[in-house]
């Protein structure tokens, strides 16, 4: 059988895509329907105060499964070649990965989803099952997978198959003698939204005002496709918000049956249950739609860096929590080996174990923990009180005073004192952490997409926008 005891539990990991932390029911948003994550919450520990690694999708996920930063792994944009077939290219080859640990350990891999990492039709190590998205990103209907390696065209809604089939992993799991590890990788809510999704979903949000989703004015470097329609949004904004917000109903219903399904096979207490998203978004926020490449420079925004978190598993993590601790997807591999008793922090990597917050600590929000994000030439530095967006070579800069501005609102850079100790602090860190062959620094990294692997030769796509040194503040 999987495993039945909660001192060696399997893992459920799910992951969302585009998923602003705003966007749960449970964060504060009376708006969105996801009944299933909110329940997920009060049994488990919601984490408001989680940040991603880099605010796009292919690095933010090589940080997470590596526990690396971007300029030591060198993904530092999205992957936009290199999907599949004889010219798929692994992004990750040679590095190890969270999964290699457990692999090692006896637990039974398996993945439904998007991977995005480049040579997404290869199976990795360990891995028993493996259905993986082409590209990541697409259609919700009529997608091209990889099952085990096999392309397999699927014309159903694409969150419904993803759910079907790691139900019927967890069926299938239950029946082995090891414990298990699946990674349940939805591409909602990314779009396309308008027209894709189940009618009953887009029905709930007849009439919703989506004051969640201010439309103030556009973000001065919000970029903008030949039809003028904001690069990371549709042209109605309605209907895309309608959109968005049923691909994260849908999905919540699809997380819904997955935790029946394993609460009916008895491993509710003995699994590990981890929610958390790639990067965050914005459906207006900022005057932005999109995440950090929705604008040029690429932005740091709470709302692009920031995604829902909630851990859970009743008997071991205690219920009904929420702590407000700066944590980091560099975390994830640490907290993970940590609770799994399988190790723990890594003196070469960044993150650091807070399995005893999941064991019950309340965690102290006033520590003096900094978190870190990049996203090629631009880093942040974030406290509890302090952001500091660093852009190499020219800037902008922003400095931001989140106890009295926590809307982002009024760019202090240059006129105070803590900019100079921030930016040292910064710079001590991608110094320890960071391989030279692969600093994101003095890339050209415009969001725009990456062709080929860091280290020498790492290439980007030419952006479909001009690119000009840009001065002064947000």
């Amino acid at each position: 059988m999987a495993s039945r005891d909660p001192l060696r539990p399997n893992v459920l990991f799910i992951l969302s895509d585009d998923q602003g932390p705003w966007a749960l029911g449970c964060a504060g948003n009376p708006e969105i329907s996801t009944p299933h994550l909110d329940a997920l919450a009060a049994e488990g520990v919601r984490l408001p105060n989680f940040f991603c690694s880099s605010p796009v999708c292919s690095p933010a996920r090589a940080s997470l499964f590596s526990g690396e930063i971007p300029s030591r792994h060198g993904v530092h944009d999205w992957i936009s070649r290199g999907h599949a077939g004889p010219d798929g290219v692994d992004f990750l080859a040679g590095r190890r990965l969270f999964t290699d640990d457990l692999h090692e350990a006896g637990y039974r891999l398996g993945l439904v989803g998007k991977w995005h990492l480049g040579a997404n039709d290869r199976p990795r190590p360990g891995f028993v099952q493996w259905l993986a998205h082409e590209s990541g990103g697409g259609p919700y209907r009529d997608a091209v997978l990889y099952d085990q390696g096999v392309r397999r065209d699927e014309p159903g809604y694409l969150t419904d198959v993803f759910t079907d089939e790691a139900c019927a992993f967890l069926r299938a799991e239950a029946e082995q003698d090891a414990p298990f590890y699946l990674s349940l990788h939805y591409t909602a809510p990314h779009k396309p939204w308008q027209g894709q999704h189940p009618a009953e979903f887009e029905a709930l949000y007849d009439g919703c005002a989506f004051e969640s989703c201010p439309q103030g004015e556009p973000h001065p470097w919000q970029k903008y496709d030949s039809a003028g329609a904001p690069v990371g949004g549709e042209p109605d904004t309605r209907a895309a918000l309608t959109g968005y917000f049923a691909a994260v109903s849908a999905m919540d219903a699809g997380i819904g049956r997955v935790l029946a399904t394993l609460s009916s096979l008895g491993l509710t207490s003995s699994t590990l249950v981890v929610f958390t998203s790639d990067n965050g978004f914005n459906c207006g926020h900022h005057g932005i739609w999109g995440k950090g490449n929705g604008t040029f420079p690429q932005n740091m925004y709470d709302s692009s860096v920031k995604v829902p978190a909630i851990v859970s598993q009743p008997g071991r993590v205690p219920g009904g929590r929420v702590c407000e601790s700066l944590l980091s997807a560099y975390d994830v591999r640490p907290t993970l080996l940590d609770h799994l008793g399988l190790g723990g922090d890594d003196p070469d990597l960044p993150g650091r174990s807070f399995a005893g917050v999941l064991a019950g600590s309340p965690g102290d929000p006033d520590a003096s923990v900094v978190v870190f994000d990049e996203y090629g030439p631009v880093r942040m530095i974030r406290t509890t009180r302090w952001k500091y967006v660093h852009r190499y070579p020219y800037g902008p800069h922003e400095l931001y005073d989140l106890a009295a501005d926590p809307g982002e609102e009024r760019n202090l850079a240059g006129t105070h004192a803590v900019q100079e100790e921030l930016a040292a602090r910064m710079d001590a860190w991608f110094a320890a952490y960071a391989d030279p062959a692969a600093d994101g620094r003095a890339l050209p990294v415009t969001g725009a997409g990456q062709t080929a692997p860091g280290g020498p030769g790492t290439a980007f796509e030419p952006p479909p926008f001009p690119v000009v040194p840009r001065y002064g503040s947000a």
